[in-house]
Order: structure tokens, then C-alpha cells, then sequence
């Protein structure tokens, strides 16, 4: 009973910390959709320069007093909802709902200090517009200051979270796909044309290679889209290229199927496995300044073979080989870098495929809005177990033994 009583208490005091963060996030996504409360957020958008170096100290102790205190009072005083609890309920620990009114008092508290001008106090309490050169991609759960750039200088109706990115992720509004430069490759076959309809019907700034000089028309369009055409091997060639893109999607393939001979392993490893390597390690080398950390990103598709079999040797073999030098350049990547674990679609590769390749295309964009980092999109249950065990293993064992 007592262990009960303190997972209840426990779980209550995160409840109403966690709460009054949803109330910080809903009310800057309620200050961007409302015109009124706009000219007070404003402000908080009026002061700082693209290094997050402030543009005038005035507006920025202004900004606080119009956006940073009014938001504080409105969690101040959602904070006290959770006190209906014990209200109502025998419950243990009364006084744990109080801790996000205090949490809350800090952002006041804080709030009031930068807008009056205090010594010190924006460089204690204003950790996300701390000025100077990124040091880490966007997080992941957590807001660091390059995933708050983003909203000030990549998207303002996005990225809205202050601390925790769950309403974020909730709202699909965790990476804003609008206006972003998108390279696909592989992007004349089944996949890839359905990555890129729905990467544009995001607002997305498509290009798409392929091996194929034929152009790539998309349904219901009359324009053929840009069309890059390179060949394996000759990687290096696309390096200005991708100095462009702000998202390349390494989505090309070869699947041997039953075949064994010399030339359909090199062929399978080559396309597979090393070519995509080649381009990521490209791809990676144009990621400098803060621009690119923050927005930059390489997606990978990998596969659902790495940890089921694909009843093709090969291809579950060089697949695997990739998703492990994924998981090894992750450990210190410049940017963030997603992995698509993708079940059986329906494709040339895949004739007997049991998914619609367009439904894959639009989960796997779906869930990157979300931030989710390992998309994995299959009808089988045992990947959803399976891999994240994989991944987590083989992680560790790089970790343990590489610098």
C-alpha cells in the first residue's frame, strides 16, 4: 500500500508539472492563431538576430513584460486546477499538486527579472536564446536551443513547445516540412514517387534522383519535377548538389532476390549498403553553422530486414550492413538522421508487397512531423519489438567500443 500511495503521488506531481507545460504550449500556439494576443507575442519574435544575439536590450526587457509575464499568469493560474484532485479524492500528499505552481513561479519569477533588466538574469533563465554557435542537433524530447531556433528562424507556426516537445508531437508541428528542400533518391520507383507527392503536398520544395534520365511527372501535376540523374559510384558528383538540400532521403535499392553469384553480392552490398553510406557521409560534410545543424537532415531507409527475414538473403544482408553504419555515424552525427523500417510495400522490387505504397508514404511523413527518429511502418508486430531492441544493442556495443 504505501509503494502504491507513492507511484500515486508520484504520478500526480509529474501530472501537474507536465500539465502546466501543455498550458505554456497551448497558449503560444493559441498566440499565433489569434490576432489579439499576437500583438502581444510579437514582440518576443521582434528580438533577436539569426545567432539569437539580441537586436535591441529595450525590446528585449519590452518583450518580456507583453509576452513572457502574461504567459507565466495564464499557467499560474491553470496550475491550480490539479488542487481539485485531493479535493475530491482521498489522496495521499496533498501538497504534491502544488509543484507545478512552483514550477511555475520560477518562470514568473524569471520572467519578471529579464524584463527588469537584472543582472545576469537572461543568461540564468533564458537558456533557449542563448547566443553562440550550436553544439547539438534538435533534440528529440527535450527543447535545446537549436530546436527553438527553428521556431524563430525557420517556421514560426511550428515548433511551438518550451520545454518538452510532446505537444509538438502531438500536433505534427515538431519538423515543418513548408518551404524545406527535399532530395529523394530512388525517386522513379514505387516509393519515391510517393514520398515526394506527399512531401509536396506538405509545402515541401521537391528534387528528385534517379539513375533514370526519364522525366518524373507527379499525378494531377502538368510540370515535370527537377530531375538530378547520377549513377552509383559516381556519389561525389551530386556535392553541390546537396550543399542545397536541406532533407535527403536515402531511399534507393536493388533486391538480387534468390540469386547467390559474386556479381549480385557486389551489386547488392554496392547499391544497398555503400552507396548510401558514400552519400550520407556527403551529405554530412556539407552540415555547418547553425543553420544547417538545425535543419539539415538525412532519412534512411533501411528496411524492416534488419531484424526479420525478407526471404532474400542478400537484401536482408546489405540492409542490415547500412542500418549498421546508420546506428554508428548516429553516435556523433551533426544532424539529426531518421531511419524508415519499412515493412512489405508493394513495389517492382516487391511485387508481392502487402501494402500500398502511398499509405507507407504517408505514415512515414506523418510520423517525421512528429519527430519520431526510427519511423517504422509494417503489419508485423514483432518489428515494433524487436528492432528497437536491436537498434538499442547494437548502439550500446559502438558506444562501448568506438571513439
Amino acid at each position: 500500500m504505501m509503494i502504491q500511495n507513492w507511484l500515486i503521488t508520484l504520478g500526480v506531481g509529474l501530472g501537474s508539472l507536465l500539465w502546466v507545460e501543455v498550458v505554456r504550449d497551448v497558449y503560444h500556439w493559441t498566440a499565433h492563431q489569434w490576432p489579439l494576443l499576437y500583438r502581444l507575442h510579437g514582440w518576443h519574435h521582434r528580438v533577436f538576430r539569426p545567432d539569437l544575439s539580441v537586436i535591441n536590450p529595450e525590446i528585449y526587457r519590452q518583450a518580456h513584460w507583453y509576452n513572457d509575464v502574461p504567459e507565466a499568469l495564464v499557467m499560474l493560474v491553470m496550475s491550480l486546477l490539479p488542487w481539485a484532485i485531493p479535493l475530491s479524492l482521498t489522496f495521499p500528499q496533498p501538497w504534491v499538486v502544488s509543484l507545478g505552481t512552483v514550477y511555475t513561479l520560477t518562470f514568473l519569477g524569471g520572467a519578471i527579472a529579464r524584463g527588469s533588466g537584472w543582472p545576469q538574469a537572461d543568461e540564468l533563465t533564458d537558456l533557449t536564446h542563448r547566443p553562440g554557435p550550436f553544439t547539438a542537433a534538435p533534440a528529440s524530447w527535450w527543447v535545446n536551443r537549436t530546436y527553438h531556433w527553428r521556431h524563430h528562424f525557420d517556421d514560426q507556426n511550428a515548433y511551438y513547445s518550451g520545454t518538452f516537445t510532446l505537444v509538438d508531437k502531438i500536433m505534427g508541428t515538431a519538423l515543418s516540412l513548408k518551404g524545406k528542400r527535399i532530395a529523394v533518391t530512388g525517386a522513379s520507383g514505387t516509393l519515391g514517387r510517393a514520398l515526394l507527392v506527399q512531401l509536396k503536398a506538405r509545402g515541401a520544395k521537391v528534387t528528385a534522383f534517379s539513375s533514370q534520365a526519364t522525366p518524373i511527372i507527379l499525378p494531377g501535376e502538368t510540370e515535370p519535377l527537377p530531375l538530378v540523374t547520377w549513377q552509383v559510384g559516381e556519389e561525389a558528383a551530386l556535392a553541390e548538389t546537396l550543399q542545397k538540400i536541406d532533407i535527403l532521403i536515402l531511399n534507393h535499392g536493388i533486391n538480387v532476390h534468390g540469386e547467390r553469384d559474386r556479381a549480385a553480392i557486389e551489386r547488392s552490398y554496392e547499391v544497398n549498403a555503400f552507396s548510401s553510406w558514400r552519400l550520407l557521409e556527403l551529405f554530412l560534410t556539407t552540415v555547418e553553422g547553425n543553420k544547417a545543424i538545425a535543419t539539415k537532415e538525412v532519412w534512411v531507409n533501411t528496411s524492416e530486414a534488419e531484424v526479420n527475414p525478407a526471404f532474400s538473403p542478400l537484401y536482408e544482408l546489405s540492409k542490415r550492413t547500412l542500418g549498421d553504419l546508420v546506428t554508428l555515424r548516429r553516435l556523433d552525427a551533426p544532424c539529426v538522421i531518421r531511419r524508415l523500417i519499412l515493412g512489405p510495400f508493394k513495389s517492382e522490387l516487391n511485387p508481392v508487397g502487402v501494402m500500398a505504397p502511398n499509405w507507407v508514404a504517408r505514415q512515414i511523413v506523418n510520423l517525421a512531423v512528429r519527430d519520431v527518429r526510427n519511423i517504422i511502418v509494417t503489419i508485423n508486430p514483432l518489428t515494433y519489438v524487436a528492432w528497437p531492441f536491436k537498434e538499442w544493442g547494437r548502439s550500446l556495443y559502438f558506444r562501448l567500443f568506438t571513439r
